[in-house]
């Protein structure tokens, strides 16, 4: 499985929306980074749900324990381990029999042949808290760059009746991110993250800059000049050329597609191929919005640090502050 996220900063998270627990592994985080808790606990109550109907009814707390790699307050340089505990857990044992349409459940059996009762729990956005605690640790690291984080839903679909759930698109901007971040050809970065993006609970789309409307229009028009001072006079391009960054203002978009668990009964099939009518219980959200916007942004922080950490030296950085006693 594709547990491991990024090269140089990674995450390797675990654990299922229904287990015990969930958690990760962040490495490569120099020392020295100084970690404000209330901070990334604020970021997880960011995407945390409402308290209206259409959200799920499932209450966690997602207070995340550190286990490592932090001693007072400062990063040691060392694989930083942390857990968010399950609290508000229900198992359905009969839903694991059960191929909800558009869900992973099918997938998830024909790839590991085996019985999940957590109705594989792998796949739920219950995942994402774990890179929303690496996305804030992230930004913390990412402090002397001053980056500033703008994340708005741009369109939401309509549903067709009560208990239905719809689609959703966001837009993401990212300023002060520095040129030079990315390779040519084979590791892009607009391409890796395109790839993280995608890789979020049911994204279906990435665009950056002007994204597919660039294919209706002229090269006249779509071109993004400099001026003597080299400031661009437009961002077509969404902060991006060539798969390097060019220091003008990132901006994406990502897609999602609906939720697929609906509380509208469903004719589906089971394991055995038998007709069944499925309907989801409350314990769903009604859209991805607004819970995704921390997660995309810790995501695009992620990949922002990896690729800082690769070809710039912001390791040294921190490496080279002086620890003191503090440390002994």
């Amino acid at each position: 499985m594709g547990n491991i996220f990024g090269k140089r900063f990674t995450l390797q998270d675990f654990g299922e929306s229904h287990g015990k627990a969930i958690g990760g592994i962040i490495d490569g985080c120099p020392p020295n980074v100084a970690i404000d808790f209330d901070f990334i606990q604020s970021e997880l109550s960011r995407r945390a749900p409402s308290n209206a109907s259409h959200s799920t009814q499932r209450k966690e707390s997602d207070k995340v324990e550190f286990l490592s790699g932090i001693y007072q307050n400062k990063t040691i340089g060392t694989p930083i381990g942390f857990i968010i505990r399950n609290e508000d857990i229900k198992i359905d044992a009969q839903q694991s029999t059960i191929i909800k349409p558009s869900h992973a459940s099918y997938v998830y059996k024909e790839k590991y042949a085996c019985k999940d009762n957590y109705a594989a729990g792998r796949a739920s956005a219950r995942l994402t808290a774990c890179r929303v605690v690496a996305g804030a640790i992230a930004k913390l690291l990412l402090r002397p760059l001053h980056l500033e984080f703008e994340t708005v839903v741009l369109e939401t679909g309509t549903p067709t009746q009560s208990g239905d759930t719809v689609g959703a698109k966001v837009g993401c901007t990212i300023r002060n991110l520095p040129a030079g971040l990315g390779e040519p050809l084979h590791d892009k970065f607009d391409a890796r993250l395109a790839a993280a993006m995608l890789s979020l609970n049911a994204a279906k789309g990435f665009e950056i800059g002007d994204g597919y409307a660039a294919s209706k229009m002229s090269g006249l028009e779509y071109n993004d000049r400099q001026d003597k001072n080299f400031n661009f006079l437009s961002n077509h391009d969404g902060g991006v050329q060539a798969g390097i960054t060019n220091g003008n203002e990132l901006y994406f978009t990502v897609a999602f597609k609906p939720i697929p668990s609906l509380q509208i009964p469903q004719e589906t099939i089971d394991f055995k191929g038998n007709s069944i009518i499925y309907k989801a219980n409350n314990r769903n959200d009604y859209s991805v919005v607004p819970r995704v916007i921390p997660v995309i942004e810790a995501t695009a922080a992620m990949v922002i640090a990896d690729f800082i950490l690769l070809h710039h030296n912001l390791y040294q950085y921190y490496a080279k502050q002086p620890i003191g006693k503090k440390c002994k």
